[in-house]
């Protein structure tokens, strides 16, 4: 293992109860170093409200077509 591959911050991990092997606790590590080192996702930007334009365009009726007015 390098000096590369070490996390920047220890992992604390404590065992409360029981006797894990070393396997168990070497693949509890693993777990979670992968989901402490995962990118998490980013925010979406809220959305904004419509602006005042946007909102009249609502009580606008459509386009009259030919022999709709009939």
């Amino acid at each position: 293992m390098s000096a590369s591959d070490t996390p920047e911050a220890p992992l604390d991990v404590r065992v409360i109860r029981g006797t894990p092997t070393e396997e168990e606790l070497a693949a509890v590590i693993a777990v979670l170093s992968a989901a402490a080192a995962a990118p998490r996702p980013v925010a979406a930007a809220p959305a904004t409200a419509p602006s005042g334009w946007q909102r009249s365009v609502r009580s606008l009726r459509g386009p009259l077509h030919p022999g709709m007015w009939r």
